[in-house]
């Protein structure tokens, strides 16, 4: 009994001593929170309230016009046409919740085009995606009570997938008009990279919608008024295929090149050019970004914006186009095409100033049988190849000097029938059966097939030649040695013309000794019409292959806006000079002027009467267009004769083989007499010039 009354007496006195040390450390822990939150209060309140409002200051950068584009005259061919925007700059951290809202008030100060897609319409501003994406970021609390206990552990893309299924088209479609607008504003605020500044509206942007904003940026953080740009073209889209495009924000640059253009500072979304000049002469025509320093708070809301550079617009490029002679070249082209056969349905007309590359017109145009109408493919100059035919016979002459299997005392040939085995008879259209001694000179003047077949025989090592005997030269060795001679005049290779995406044309890949024969009239490789421009260049001025441009100079911008000061003048450039001997080039002048002027000259009766002395090749070649023989037909020249101003190159593909066809001469003779104002084009000629109206009976090869 005493032992029980004993252990209840010790249980008791040892409850009471553990509730005080319980106490005593409740209320040390209650006393240190509170002395450290009156620490936090009064020593250091100030700092802290600091940081709440603390504000970051970070550089943005804008964009500004681009350079502009002018003819040889100064005439413009690509501007620019100032329009106000309503523009957006991001925020750094900015939640696309606190965008929503933005665009929210934004839409209710400014009409914003809306259409939504429906099926297989294809021009729209948002979609119903676009509307998804919108209500989901206004309503996620509401939409993820719909998500089951194991969707809401999901994450990433997959967690959004999940929610963006959930949306109804009941949500969608309790969405109200300025709701839609919304959408379509913050589609554009969600496209934004930070710090980067985009064009919310800049089409059909009001004064009254201007004024609305302005007086209202306060609510509106990021959002501010300026001035934007988009290109015009005031010569109706002439050359438009070889100006090219600039690309729009949505697209921005190219996703091949984004670390190449983001490295050398520009943004994701802007605008580039995209093709062509644009395209080429890109670090030109950008020019400087603006800077501004923003102030941000620590939500990431843009609060202020202060200009530090306002920029530099792009330089612009003065071309070597004469408008006005492009636009006479291209309705000779369209003339042309209303003569048209078979499958003919283009036609490439090129010229050039031989002595210094300068293009002075580069025309291309196609007949549309679906719409009827003739269509600009000037860029087909550069990216479409065609056998050219005899036209190249001037470089094989050429070739055959340089590789020594023609000298000054031995390069007389006979043309007749030449028949070997394995490979077609070949002979020339000016003898289809006779026997005619040949040198090269008169070669080329009545355009001999034969004489230049013999002379690729002579090239691969057989000098003599037996009929119905047999081709014994190494094909493969031997075309490839007439390619490295025809590269030198620019048949083959680039021409260095300030265009992208330039083909050098088709290589035959077949070769054997026939194929070889008929390379040397033209017709086993392709070439492009601009290459063929730039060989005639080659021969007309003596030798010198110059690289071929489209851009003269490059001027800054006036206080006007117009043309300021010329900053580059672009020079000449030769990418090589022919290996061969003066004398030699002199014959085939000679030869070409024959073929203008000879009794027997295959261009001789389209020219007779001009008050300029010209030469130049003609061309006929068999090919295939969509499964059919065809025939292309061609011309290359240059005048004055003695000192040629112009080179010239025209490509007529796909007649019928049985054609009566012979606008390559026709309108060889049309762009020359345009050039030089004579003829039908004398309108600008002094009064007193008269046309010699002579005619001959001599056509074409």
């Amino acid at each position: 009994m005493k032992s029980n009354q004993k252990k209840q007496s010790k249980s008791k006195s040892h409850i009471p001593l553990r509730l005080n040390i319980l106490f005593a450390g409740v209320f040390a822990c209650f006393a240190m929170l509170i002395l450290r939150l009156g620490y936090l209060q009064i020593v250091s309140g100030e700092e802290f309230e600091a940081e709440v409002a603390r504000t970051e200051t970070t550089l943005a950068t804008g964009n500004v016009p681009r350079g502009e584009i002018y003819d040889a005259n100064h005439r413009k061919l690509v501007g620019n046409t100032a329009v106000q925007t309503i523009t957006y700059t991001r925020g750094q951290g900015v939640a696309s919740e606190d965008m929503a809202k933005i665009a929210v008030d934004l839409a209710s100060f400014i009409d914003m085009p809306h259409k939504v897609r429906v099926g297989d319409e294809r021009e729209f501003d948002i979609t119903p995606r676009d509307l998804q994406d919108f209500w989901l970021v206004l309503n996620e609390e509401k939409l993820n009570e719909r998500l089951t206990e194991k969707e809401k552990e999901q994450s990433g893309p997959e967690f959004y997938q999940t929610q963006i299924s959930k949306v109804t088209d009941e949500d969608i479609a309790g969405l109200s008009d300025v709701e839609k607008e919304a959408a379509a504003i913050f589609k554009k605020m969600n496209g934004a990279y930070a710090l980067t500044t985009i064009n919310i509206k800049n089409d059909g942007v009001t004064d009254k919608e201007i004024a609305l904003v302005s007086e209202n940026l306060d609510m509106l953080p990021g959002v501010d008024t300026g001035t934007d740009w988009i290109r015009n073209y005031p010569q109706e889209g002439m050359l438009k295929s070889i100006l090219g495009e600039v690309s729009s924000e949505e697209k921005g640059v190219p996703e091949s090149q984004l670390s190449t253009y983001l490295a050398k500072g520009y943004a994701r979304n802007d605008r580039v050019g995209n093709s062509q000049l644009e395209k080429e002469y890109e670090p030109v025509l950008s020019g400087s970004k603006s800077k501004s320093e923003t102030q941000t708070n620590n939500s990431g809301d843009i609060i202020e914006t202060i200009e530090q550079y306002a920029g530099e617009k792009g330089d612009n490029l003065v071309l070597t186009i004469d408008m006005d002679f492009q636009k006479v070249v291209e309705e000779i082209a369209t003339e042309s095409l209303s003569e048209r056969e078979g499958y003919n349905d283009r036609i490439f007309i090129t010229a050039s100033d031989p002595q210094s590359g300068e293009i002075l017109a580069l025309v291309g145009k196609s007949y549309n049988s679906k719409t009827g109408k003739i269509e600009d493919v000037s860029l087909g100059n550069i990216n479409q190849t065609y056998s050219m035919g005899s036209a190249v016979k001037g470089a094989t002459i050429l070739a055959g000097y340089m590789d020594g299997a023609l000298t000054y005392e031995d390069n007389v040939m006979v043309d007749a029938p030449l028949r070997l085995k394995g490979t077609p008879s070949i002979s020339s259209v000016f003898n289809r059966s006779g026997s005619v001694a040949l040198n090269d000179i008169k070669a080329l003047e009545v355009s001999s097939n034969v004489y230049m077949a013999k002379l690729v025989l002579r090239m691969g090592g057989q000098d003599n030649v037996v009929q119905n005997g047999s081709v014994s030269i190494n094909a493969a060795q031997t075309i490839d040695k007439l390619r490295e001679y025809f590269n030198q005049f620019g048949l083959g290779v680039e021409t260095g013309i300030d265009l992208p995406g330039e083909s050098t044309g088709y290589m035959g890949n077949t070769p054997n000794g026939g194929l070889a024969m008929y390379f040397g009239f033209g017709q086993y490789d392709t070439y492009t019409p601009i290459q063929l421009l730039q060989y005639v260049s080659t021969i007309a001025n003596g030798g010198n292959r110059i690289a071929l441009r489209l851009v003269d100079e490059i001027w800054s911008t006036g206080e006007d806006g117009q043309l300021g000061a010329i900053e580059t003048q672009l020079e000449p450039q030769i990418l090589n000079t022919v290996n061969v001997d003066p004398k030699a080039m002199e014959r085939v002048q000679q030869g070409f002027y024959q073929v203008v002027h000879g009794a027997n000259g295959s261009a001789r009766s389209r020219f007779v009467g001009a008050e300029y002395e010209a030469a130049g090749k003609t061309g006929t070649a068999e090919a295939f267009y969509e499964g059919k023989s065809v025939t292309n037909k061609t011309f290359v020249g240059y005048a004055p004769y003695d000192d040629p101003e112009i080179a010239i190159s025209i490509v007529v593909p796909y007649l019928p083989n049985d054609n009566t066809n012979y606008e390559n001469t026709i309108v060889a003779r049309k762009v020359l007499d345009a050039y030089f104002k004579v003829g039908e084009f004398k309108n600008t000629a002094p009064e007193d010039v008269e046309i010699d109206s002579e005619e001959s009976s001599s056509e074409d090869e």
